[in-house]
């Protein structure tokens, strides 16, 4: 049977069987096929994918594999001196926007905790994740390769790491994320944006030692969660500054 031969670059070995890292995968070609099918075939969802060169040649993922084929597969931080038009999509809209799979609602809330645009809920299904994700431009995180292989996701990432705190560790440097962290923005509980909020207006819904003890609140405009400086702050503070050194290093 006719053969092509594809070799993935960098991290995207991260998908593939441990015999099958950094050398070249000989695929047999059962008539007409995608590189975009194949490539996920073996395991690695097109999101991941930055570059496509078929005998040293860009293409598109709709280029159909022929016999003799010599495919390099590459990620985004290995990609070779290539012109960028000939990525395989455009440029990531800034600022980033995240929508999260279910499993992820820690990192949500951190992401959320930072200031990033970050859209969560436990009942999303797959069709729905991939439907937001397309019509906004979102970066759709998950541990699910499945989702990712939707035709209609432009943007997306399936992390590797299991631990919330490694997981946004992991977003901040593949997006390049430090230089745009605004902690202290957004709703940890609906995402919605916070702003400053007169205490007069809203003491019949703080309890009596909050109202003693503190005069500056902050009210979510979706949901309508109010915010201060309680006991929690000082530890949520000192996390922000623990992601923000370790981003840096």
């Amino acid at each position: 049977m006719e053969q092509a031969h594809i070799r993935f670059h960098g991290e995207l070995n991260d998908f593939l069987p441990e015999e099958q890292r950094s050398g070249a995968i000989a695929y047999s070609l059962d008539g007409t096929v995608s590189i975009k099918h194949v490539v996920e075939a073996l395991g690695v969802p097109h999101t991941e994918i930055e570059l496509l060169l078929v005998n040293r040649v860009p293409v598109t993922f709709a280029y159909l594999l022929r016999a003799g084929d010599q495919v390099d597969v590459y990620p985004e931080s290995v990609r070779p001196g290539v012109r960028a038009a000939f990525c395989l999509r455009p440029p990531l809209p800034r600022p980033v926007r995240f929508i999260l799979d279910t499993h992820l609602g820690q990192l949500a809330s951190y992401l959320r905790l930072l200031g990033f645009d970050s859209l969560y809920r436990n009942d999303y299904d797959d069709a729905t994740l991939a439907q937001i994700a397309s019509r906004e431009n979102r970066v759709l995180l998950t541990r699910d390769r499945g989702v990712l292989k939707r035709k209609i996701v432009l943007y997306g990432y399936c992390l590797r790491q299991t631990e919330p705190q490694a997981q946004l560790l992991a977003v901040l440097r593949r997006y390049r994320l430090a230089g745009e962290i605004r902690p202290w923005r957004r709703c940890l509980r609906c995402n919605g944006l916070l702003a400053p909020v007169p205490k007069a207006t809203i003491l019949a819904e703080l309890e009596p030692k909050t109202r003693r003890y503190y005069q500056e609140f902050q009210r979510c405009q979706a949901c309508g969660q109010i915010y201060w400086q309680g006991s929690h702050y000082a530890r949520l503070q000192h996390f922000i500054d623990r992601i923000l050194a370790a981003v840096h290093r």
